[in-house]
């Protein structure tokens, strides 16, 4: 399994960036998808998740202004993060539990929100 993550970026607080991550060596269609972030010395955190129904949930401080969304057809999960705010800052990850209930995690993405 591997998860490429891409679309960070700086950006000042209130504007938007659109993470993505591209999913290989593994049925698409039948994993739950997970973004993980982890802010500056703190552990990961779960930030949304969809299941293969698109079924979503979202971690408080991110609900109403994260959108997590999956294309199937492009085995890929998408990550829209509107009205950034500098606690928003951290490596985000994509992340899903393979067949074995091993976790897989890509490679991280690096956002940065100044106010």
């Amino acid at each position: 399994v591997q998860l490429q993550a891409s679309g960070g970026g700086s950006v000042q607080a209130g504007e938007s960036l659109r993470l993505s991550c591209a999913a290989s060596g593994l049925i698409f269609t039948m994993f739950d998808m997970d973004w993980y972030r982890a802010a500056p010395g703190m552990q990961r955190e779960l930030v949304a998740s969809i299941t293969r129904s698109r079924t979503q949930k979202y971690a408080d401080s991110v609900k109403g202004r994260f959108t997590i969304s999956r294309d199937n057809a492009k085995r890929t999960v998408y990550l829209q993060m509107d009205g950034l705010k500098p606690e928003d800052t951290g490596v985000y990850y994509c992340s899903t539990v393979g067949p074995s209930r091993s976790r897989f995690w890509g490679q991280g993405t690096e956002v940065t929100v100044s106010s």
